[in-house]
């Protein structure tokens, strides 16, 4: 695999996996991990610094390079066009494919002990046993049941569009996830 070059240009840049482990080993990168920070307890690259996408610009980041890393590389993308844009003194790149391509290139992840399930989990659960409770509800119960199921699919599928979930955000705020 070819080594990719970091800028300072306009020119977004992306960095594998592999690659990283390599500049990690070196000690000549900084990784800067965007995801909020219940997301970065649940797994995160040894040594990387958790600054969420929402305060990178007002971040005192580190000096020197810099390698931008997400869940799959969509939020870690706009960091580095941010940081871009603004001009940013050191050389930043995008860690290719985020967290899970780290881990697919076998490379470990550091997880705090007690971690809660990462939201994304949380809303399976708890969207799939809303459905399945309306299911068996309008069986058992009542017919008007179904609606629940009914109106957690319409949640999901506006999540899906929109991008905006509300139960993740109901689900973040819970006690059992605050970091």
């Amino acid at each position: 695999m070819t080594t990719t070059t970091m800028t300072t240009t306009a020119t977004p840049s992306r960095i594998s996996a592999h690659d990283l482990a390599e500049r990690l080993a070196a000690g000549d990168v900084t990784v800067i991990d965007v995801r909020e920070p219940m997301e970065f307890v649940t797994g995160h690259i040894a040594g990387s610094l958790n600054v969420p996408l929402s305060r990178l610009a007002q971040a005192d980041l580190p000096r020197g390079p810099l390698v931008l890393v997400c869940q799959s590389g969509n939020r870690s993308g706009k960091g580095l066009a941010q940081l871009l844009q603004q001009g940013h003194p050191h050389p930043v790149a995008d860690l290719l494919g985020g967290v899970p391509a780290w881990q697919q290139a076998g490379f470990p992840v550091r997880q705090l002990k007690g971690a809660p399930l990462p939201l994304m989990r949380q809303v399976q659960i708890v969207a799939g046993s809303l459905v399945l409770l309306g299911v068996i509800l309008s069986q058992a119960v009542a017919p008007g049941w179904i609606w629940l199921s009914g109106f957690v699919g319409a949640g999901l599928t506006f999540a899906g569009i929109s991008g905006f979930c509300g139960m993740a955000r109901l689900l973040a705020a819970m006690p059992w996830n605050r970091v």
